[in-house]
């Protein structure tokens, strides 16, 4: 099938590459010329492991192309999907639809023939309806389908997520669509990955719904980890033993300094915003979100009280600041929060990640990078771990103790065990487990 890819940001440049090694062709479009441009070089703008090969090999056999030009390969297209970004609106922080609005405009003055419109970014409920009005009324004659087809896309593990889908939901009014979208996906369905069809305003609701209540999971744990660490109990254990029930399952019950990213707190926020609007608010919702708000900060007067309980004049060496590994996002990463609330405190702040220092440059002052864990390590007087990257799992903690000021290691992921720590003659704060 013919594909047009409207955004090449992270969703689109992903979904694409993998629809283009299912055997289609793909076109992904972008109005960033330098984007464009890049890409067609084989250069990636994107930290996302595995996705350089898989656009060089695609684009190598001719089924992957990018270009800035939206009116011919929407033309051809048998489905043009809608993946550009739906920020968070300032002011009030309803998701920002603009560029979809946009594209659909642009959609309508280019389509030909019956062509299904999927909206593949997230948005809220009702955002289908708007997309197909704006088609029409730009273009009463067009013939298209317009969809609901979310992303369950993890930054780090995207490829395989778009490959190995827990499921796949489409959300359609009109019965066309239905042929089409099983042949797009075909690949997967075969593979006996669940198709779900649902109504168009039930999909964009899905989306939402998922993302808020692993939200919320996260905040719950971050929250039985205070307790934990306030009546002497092992948030770890507690999460383990938890998460073998069935019901509840051990995902996303990992204690740590709150949740950040593209994703969560844009659409929780949506999510709140949509239910206000619609005189059903969300509390457990609007709860998780001021939660994890607040929860960054008070990282960093853990961080503090490890130090004595002054960092005034200190240096903090700072371990990850991306908001997750195996990725060089930076959109809300709770390092933003923890490194701002220690300069406020006075702190000297010494940082090292392995993918993320080119775009925390653009978003914090006077931090100084270095080339490894033991580079910002020394003359430190603590060092925290903020991001739980692979290379931190097995650091030397003898080398480290030879260059620090202070022996102090501060885990914000509980990727250490005090016990093993402690043996090379540190002080060890974790997250939720025990005084």
């Amino acid at each position: 099938m013919h594909i047009a890819m409207i955004g090449s940001g992270y969703v689109g440049l992903v979904s694409g590459a993998c629809f283009a090694d299912f055997g289609h062709q793909v076109v992904c479009i972008d109005k960033a010329e330098a984007k464009i441009e890049a890409l067609k070089k084989g250069i990636i703008p994107i930290y996302e492991p595995g996705l350089d090969q898989l656009v060089a090999s695609n684009t190598k056999a001719g089924r992957l192309s990018f270009t800035t030009d939206l009116a011919e390969p929407v033309s051809k297209a048998d489905v043009v999907f809608i993946a550009v970004g739906t920020p968070s609106r300032r002011g009030d922080g309803h998701a920002d639809l603009s560029y979809v609005y946009a594209a659909a405009r642009e959609i309508a003055r280019s389509v030909k023939g019956f062509t299904v419109v999927v909206t593949k970014s997230t948005v809220p409920v009702g955002t289908g309806d708007e997309v197909e009005r704006i088609i029409r009324e730009e273009n009463p004659d067009a013939d298209v389908a317009v969809v609901s087809n979310p992303e369950f896309l993890r930054e780090g593990a995207a490829i395989s997520d778009f490959k190995r889908p827990d499921r796949i939901v489409v959300g359609l009014e009109d019965e066309r669509a239905r042929d089409v979208m099983s042949e797009v996906y075909r690949p997967l369905y075969i593979n006996q990955s669940p198709l779900l069809f649902t109504s168009r305003r039930t999909s964009e609701l899905i989306k939402y719904a998922g993302n808020a209540f692993l939200a919320m999971k996260i905040t719950f744990i971050n929250e039985i980890a205070d307790l934990c660490e306030a009546v002497g109990a092992n948030v770890q254990e507690v999460a383990r033993g938890i998460g073998l029930d069935g019901r509840i399952g051990s995902k996303f019950l990992h204690a740590g300094p709150g949740y950040g990213g593209s994703c969560f707190p844009k659409d929780t926020l949506a999510l709140v915003k949509t239910a206000q609007d619609n005189a059903t608010p969300v509390r457990l919702i609007e709860t998780t979100v001021a939660v994890n708000d607040t929860r960054k900060r008070a990282m960093a007067r853990k961080v503090i009280a490890a130090c004595g309980g002054d960092v005034r004049g200190k240096t903090i060496a700072i371990l990850g600041l991306t908001f997750k590994p195996n990725t060089d996002d930076m959109r809300e990463a709770p390092s933003l929060s923890v490194i701002q609330a220690l300069q406020d405190a006075g702190a000297k702040i010494r940082a090292y990640d392995p993918e993320g220092m080119e775009a925390a440059r653009e978003l914090l002052a006077d931090v100084a990078y270095g080339q490894s864990a033991y580079d910002i390590a020394e003359g430190a007087d603590a060092l925290v771990i903020v991001t739980e990257w692979d290379a931190f799992r097995a650091l030397d903690f003898r080398r480290l103790g030879d260059v620090m000021a202070a022996p102090v290691l501060v885990d914000l992921r509980n990727v250490y065990s005090e016990d093993e720590v402690r043996k090379h003659g540190f002080s060890y704060v974790g997250v939720g487990r025990g005084r």
